[in-house]
Parts: structure tokens; sequence; C-alpha cells
């Protein structure tokens, strides 16, 4: 099964290399002020996990920068993860506005906030 997992895990990494979408042009000035926006926004994520990639893809063609955290290979983002976000489950939007972290799980939800934060 872990072979069967690598292998696929292979196969979406290199299909998300081969057609990584564009990023959403905009102003200097209007860039500058979505990546403030989104300073404090982490991705605790897989490399291969699919909806990891879903989100990432999204964060891409938004044109987002958004620090990506790997769970899997790095233990400090984990226990981050589990003891901060309640549990290990990825792909995780650890949101910090205002002094308030907001932990939003699901991919569908991650990305409707993140359009939502773009627009």
């Amino acid at each position: 099964m872990k072979l069967v997992r690598w292998f696929l895990g292979c196969i979406i990494l290199f299909f998300n290399f081969v057609f990584t979408p564009r990023s959403k042009k905009r102003a200097s000035d209007e860039q500058a002020k979505l990546d403030q926006q989104t300073s404090q926004f982490k991705l605790y994520q897989f490399k291969a996990c699919p909806f990891c990639v879903k989100v990432r893809r999204a964060i891409k063609r938004e044109g987002l920068n958004i620090e990506t955290r790997d769970a899997k290979n790095n233990e400090q983002y984990r226990q981050e993860l589990l003891e901060q976000g309640g549990k290990v489950k990825v792909p995780c939007l650890r949101i910090e506005q205002n002094g308030q972290v907001q932990w939003l799980y699901e991919s569908n939800d991650i990305i409707a906030y993140l359009n939502k934060v773009a627009a």
C-alpha cells in the first residue's frame, strides 16, 4: 500500500508540475496590499496529498503569497497542527488576524475563503 501511495503521489506531483496554473496579474500596490493581508496565513500540508495540491493550485491561481508548512516531514509543524489546530488533518489553513487564530480544514472551505480574500 505504501508503494501505491508513493507512486500515486509522484503522478500527482508530476501533473501538478506540468500543468501549473498562471497567477493573476494585479497592480503592484494591490498585490502588496494582498500580500500584507495574507502574510499571517500558513498552510499546513503534505506535499503529495491531492487535496493539498488542489489548495496550492488555488493559491497559485490567485497569486497569493502564503507560507506552506510540511506537516508530514517536519515534526514541529505536525505538533503545532495537533496542539493548536486540534488534529493532524491536512490541508489546514492557519489564519491569524487581529490577534485571533482560526484553523480552517477542508480544501473547498479553504479555497472559498481565499477566493473571498483575493476578490
